[in-house]
């Protein structure tokens, strides 16, 4: 970490002595100047931090998915769960809610060309607008309304254990009241690392050691299209088609030990192979009202997803204890059809200078994910077929009031109700499950201006998380690693509440404070089972419902600054963390730390047009941990990525450099403890190594920032 702390710290230097003096040097023949006011490249808001990434050199040869790493306040683990602040996210997409989680929603992401990226925000406090699940991240792309044809193409060959290529392309089109936009891409990326595990149940002093060397190589094409009409100065309406397609291929190798007492018990090699096909298609049909004089507001969206995900899955095993091979297959076809109205209404009231804003949305989901095993490994305990079905149907109403008081004081108060009805079932087991519950949903937001440097805000919310279809699945599955997974239908969704206080000075510097509580939860936790005789028993993971306490504490301190003409901005945050796990361990009779604190912070630093040769360098380095719920940390990351972008006015070209985590590669160290055992995992990622793209431009590049004055935003402590 000192060394690259130090490498940053001297590049930071050197450009700026470098730059003073090119700029002294020529400023005799300056007679006038022209100051070019920019948005900071983080800026802190009350209920969110903004990452303004426009024409920034951090896109240059990234996806959406790569620049989200860099965003201040989000994390993501070897699970590729998206985190701010340590906690699960919803992800927006221009105030669009994605259907994905997970590995879906990366390799969603990653199909969209950070070139189209205007800023990520990050909403800590989500008005009543924000479907209810903790933190909001909102990806805002950017709008070309100028006249005429213009685009982009880019090419991008990445090194990390294993080469990948990807391309993308960008056609936009204005024409008086039209607008149509095309974005296309491709990418054949392989992706490899090496995973340990360690597996200690308390009984017998059972101790299972598992090494694996996995490659992962998907082909994705994807193809967007958005055509807009203006009616009129005050209507709108749209059509958005989203399609994309991977193909992908995996093999691992597993090596497991297995010991009981210090005695050595049987080895095994298990080997997958597996491949795959998945589809999504996404249709939005869109109506907007605006009334700039008046400052009303009516959107109305209407759309339905589908996703497809087809695997075919080969794990071969061989036992030292036994003469002949274990085979089986996996044959799965998930499908998600999601259909949905929502309807969002906003306008002043008189001349109070309050908002009121009004909506709701109707979510219908029909979900289905059908597995059939074959092969020799199949026991008595393992179903052959079953298809689980997943139904459900949510209805959500909300206000928001927001209004100034004496010209210093800031509020906005939200309610949001929320009902959902679903149901679960296995065809074949029978197994069933049909429940519902309606929650309030309320939040507050406080900002007080002592002068315009100086200014204190308070806010709460109350979230509820709500568990994903495939996490009810009850369906045994063997994995590549020996263990075995399922579902849980029991599961129930984790409620929480959260008091956010934040204190900004001179506009640069903000400390804030954090707290939430939550008294139930569910997480990954392992059970074993009998297996046949001679392998051991089955060990198993699944999400279970944890009751008990856990408090949570943070302080944050960042700060914004420009130098040198606002040509070099830095921003620099650092954050302090407190769990009391306390509770929740003695409850669930868990054995990890009761009591944790940890520290963890980024910096990002972009530096623009260097010795006045359209030059941009960004750096970036982050520092996180690993713990949630029942799972702990064993080591801090230091992630880092450093890029130099070339452009060339006159042609239209770019050529950007990029190095990731060349000094330390991130190693994800954690021990997630349950009531049988505790369960180490190490995963090397492969985020490293370098990446080089080529950009070439065509037609006018002028960008126009998405012109909604959502009132939400920029009243009522929006701001």
């Amino acid at each position: 970490m000192k060394i690259i702390i130090s490498t940053i710290a001297i590049l930071t230097a050197s450009l700026s002595l470098a730059q003073v003096k090119k700029d002294s040097v020529k400023q005799k023949d300056i007679e006038a100047v022209t100051l070019v006011v920019r948005k900071p490249t983080v800026e802190s808001k009350v209920d969110r931090t903004v990452f303004n990434v426009a024409n920034s050199s951090i896109l240059a040869g990234n996806t959406t998915w790569d620049v989200l790493r860099m965003t201040p306040l989000v994390s993501i683990d070897n699970n590729d769960v998206i985190k701010a602040e340590g906690e699960k996210v919803t992800v927006y997409i221009n105030d669009r809610k994605s259907v994905f989680t997970g590995k879906e929603l990366k390799e969603y992401l990653a199909t969209i060309p950070a070139d189209n990226l205007m800023k990520i925000e990050v909403i800590t406090s989500p008005s009543s607008r924000y479907e209810s699940a903790g933190s909001v991240i909102n990806i805002v792309l950017k709008k070309r309304d100028d006249e005429g044809m213009k685009g982009s193409v880019t090419l991008n060959n990445r090194q990390n254990r294993k080469n990948s290529q990807y391309t993308n392309f960008n056609l936009n089109y204005h024409k008086k009241k039209f607008t149509q936009t095309f974005i296309g891409s491709y990418s054949d990326n392989t992706w490899s690392q090496k995973n340990s595990n360690t597996q200690s149940l308390y009984k017998d002093n059972d101790v299972t050691s598992i090494n694996i060397i996995n490659t992962d190589r998907n082909k994705s094409p994807s193809l967007s299209s958005t055509s807009e009409y203006e009616l009129n100065d005050k209507n709108n309406v749209g059509v958005i088609l989203e399609y994309y397609q991977s193909k992908r291929s995996t093999f691992s190798d597993a090596e497991g030990i297995h010991y009981a007492n210090d005695v050595f018990k049987d080895s095994y090699n298990r080997n997958q192979d597996l491949t795959g096909l998945s589809r999504t298609l996404g249709t939005n049909v869109f109506y907007k009202y605006y009334d700039k004089e008046k400052n009303k507001i009516l959107d109305i969206n209407i759309g339905t997803n589908y996703d497809s995900q087809k695997d075919t899955n080969d794990l071969i095993t061989n036992y030292s204890n036994k003469s002949t091979l274990d085979q089986i297959g996996i044959n799965s076809h998930n499908q998600t059809r999601n259909y949905y109205l929502k309807v969002d209404y906003t306008q002043p009231l008189g001349k109070s200078g309050a908002t009121f804003e009004v909506g709701g949305k109707m979510d219908f989901n029909n979900n289905v994910a059908p597995y059939d095993l074959s092969g020799n490994m199949i026991d008595s305990s393992l179903r052959t077929n079953d298809n689980f079905h997943y139904q459900d149907n949510i209805n959500s109403v909300y206000a928001n009031y927001s209004k100034t008081f004496f010209k210093k004081l800031e509020t906005r108060i939200g309610i949001r109700y929320e009902y959902i009805s679903f149901k679960l079932r296995q065809d074949i087991a029978g197994t069933s499950r049909k429940d519902s519950y309606g929650t309030f949903l309320p939040n507050i937001l406080l900002k007080y201006n002592f002068s315009d440097k100086y200014d204190l805000s308070l806010t709460y919310n109350r979230n509820i998380w709500r568990p994903w279809y495939t996490e009810f699945n009850p369906f045994l599955i063997p994995n590549y690693d020996g263990f075995y997974s399922r579902g849980n239908m029991d599961l129930q969704p984790n409620p929480s509440d959260r008091l956010y206080m934040k204190f900004g000075i001179l506009k640069k510097y903000f400390i804030s404070a954090r707290y939430m509580y939550t008294n139930q939860d569910y997480w990954t936790t392992y059970t074993t089972e009998e297996n046949t005789p001679p392998q051991k028993d089955k060990t198993i993971t699944y999400p279970g419902n944890f009751s008990g306490r856990v408090q949570k504490y943070y302080l944050f301190a960042n700060t914004n600054q420009t130098f040198l003409k606002n040509k070099l901005s830095v921003n620099v945050g650092f954050g302090w963390y407190y769990i009391d796990n306390s509770d929740f361990n003695t409850k669930n009779d868990l054995k990890g730390a009761k009591y944790i604190s940890y520290w963890g912070g980024s910096t990002n630093i972009s530096y623009t047009n260097l010795f006045n040769k359209n030059i941009n360098l960004s750096a970036w380095v982050e520092v996180s941990n690993q713990n949630n719920g029942n799972s702990y940390a064993n080591n801090t990351n230091v992630f880092h990525n450093i890029s130099v972008t070339k452009i060339f006015p006159k042609t239209q070209m770019e050529v950007s450099l990029q190095l990731m985590n060349i000094f330390q590669r991130p190693n994800f160290d954690s021990t997630t403890f349950s009531p049988v055992g505790a369960f180490r995992n190490s995963t090397q990622s492969d985020w490293y190594g370098f990446s080089l793209s080529f950009v070439k431009r065509f037609g006018n590049q002028k960008v126009k920032t998405n012109t909604k004055t959502d009132v939400e935003k920029n009243g009522g402590g929006g701001k």
